[in-house]
């Protein structure tokens, strides 16, 4: 550990960009030699370096390289499944920098507001690290501290990725990534802001209260700052730890992910964006620890009942139906062909939602969750010109294709169908309007149009 905050320093800054601009350079170049020039290219080799040069990283970029991570085709299969195992693995920054940092947060004598406070970090991030505690009141808890100078290294970091987002669209224009960048920038700015964070919390208490299978912590606004948010520790197994288990435990847990993710979708048009396996982990009796709420997405109402829409499209092959739900979202001038091309992801994520039986979530050899289905739809859609997705896909698909990799940790065999019905079986957009609006307001979050 060190004992500096050296990595979010101008001078850390600049040797951090070095690193990565001469890994995410070489990549440009080695896949765009390979593309056009025939090269050939060890792509497995190359993706481990890049890898390594992302994983030591503290900012922005690695959880960046995360979200590309989670993405079909934006990079060769070798790189995916290299950046994917960048999870919580950031070195953590030493008891020195901590003390100062926590003095700056709750002042001087910080450490009599509570029982212990362990110097070593339980876990550390992209945008800071946690460490256990105990409360006065002889309560465990975990104290996320943000790194000093976050914001600007996030805006340091936007503008790289901008970069990385222009080059990358020169050679392929199958997808415009303006509005991705904004709203990844958007999610960016809003995950250093720890009051909302705890405000979030607050939301998903009150949204999955009648969800014996979640388990939400419960935050400690005495102990709370814009920059560290205090918060009851919850005790689970990283979900790995269960992928050996008997079939009916499995499924349990897939059940409980599901439930976590997919209530506040539907009942208030809210979805959690970073299902990373460092973001929850699972109790004892298979219930789902959350544990992580920085990147949240609030849909309006009308967003929600155009994924509603598009399933009835593809239940029923109401292609009017389904056109009514693309422009819903912010689709326009959609031909035939473009309309076909985007029904080829839709059957892929909606399939196992579309048959009533007890079936794997991918019923194929890939490992990788739609890589191959979102190839072909890739290369179609360059093929046709290109389009724009809404920016709300961005959390959506990643949420999706995330959960989809879960299930397929599990090997779980669910009837999807039926759980998916649970939730939407009664849906009225206009009560969902009035359910987003109370939680919203008790909650004191405004809703992004």
């Amino acid at each position: 550990m060190t004992d500096a905050p050296e990595n979010n320093s101008l001078g850390g800054r600049a040797r951090r960009y070095a690193k990565v601009g001469r890994a995410v350079g070489g990549l440009a170049a080695r896949v765009a030699g390979e593309r056009y020039l025939g090269l050939s290219l060890d792509k497995s080799k190359h993706a481990e370096d890049l890898k390594q040069a992302l994983g030591g990283l503290k900012g922005p970029l690695m959880k960046v390289a995360q979200i590309m991570s989670t993405v079909p085709d934006m990079l060769p299969e070798e790189y995916v499944t290299e950046l994917a195992e960048l999870q919580s693995n950031a070195p953590a920054m030493g008891w020195l920098f901590v003390r100062r940092r926590m003095t700056t947060e709750l002042g001087a004598g910080w450490q009599d507001r509570f029982a212990s406070f362990e110097k070593e970090a339980a876990a550390a991030a992209s945008l800071g690290q946690v460490h256990r505690a105990v409360g006065p009141d002889g309560r465990a808890l975990a104290c996320k501290l943000q790194y000093p100078d976050m914001r600007s290294a996030v805006e340091a970091d936007l503008k790289q990725l901008k970069i990385v987002f222009s080059i990358y669209s020169r050679y392929d224009k199958a997808v415009d990534f303006s509005h991705i960048h904004q709203e990844v920038s958007d999610r960016l700015r809003e995950e250093l802001d720890y009051e909302l964070e705890r405000r979030h919390i607050d939301l998903y208490r009150l949204m999955l209260q009648d969800e014996t299978g979640v388990q939400v912590p419960d935050p400690v606004p005495a102990l709370s700052t814009d920059r560290l948010l205090t918060m009851s520790w919850l005790d689970g197994k990283r979900l790995l730890d269960w992928v050996d288990t008997d079939l009916e435990t499995r499924n349990l847990v897939a059940e409980n992910m599901f439930r976590a993710w997919y209530v506040p979708f539907y009942y208030y048009g809210t979805i959690h964006g970073d299902p990373h396996l460092g973001n929850y982990s699972v109790r004892d009796d298979g219930s789902i620890n959350l544990m992580d709420f920085g990147c949240i997405r609030i849909f309006h109402p009308r967003f929600v009942k155009g994924v509603i829409d598009l399933y009835r499209s593809l239940e029923t092959g109401d292609r009017d139906l389904a056109v009514h739900a693309y422009e819903t979202w912010g689709f326009a001038d959609l031909s035939s062909e473009v309309l076909d091309t985007l029904n080829i992801w839709a059957e892929f994520v909606y399939g196992p939602l579309l048959e009533d039986r007890r079936r794997k979530i991918q019923e194929t050899d890939g490992t990788m969750y739609g890589a191959k289905v979102a190839n072909k739809v890739h290369a179609e859609l360059r093929r046709l010109g290109g389009v724009t997705p809404p920016r709300e896909f961005v959390l959506m698909d990643r949420a999706a294709i995330g959960l989809g990799s879960v299930f397929l940790h599990l090997k779980a065999e669910i009837n999807w169908h039926r759980l998916f019905q649970d939730l939407i079986g009664d849906f009225d957009v206009d009560k969902l309007e009035k359910r987003q609006a109370a939680a919203l307001k008790k909650t004191g979050i405004l809703r992004p149009d």
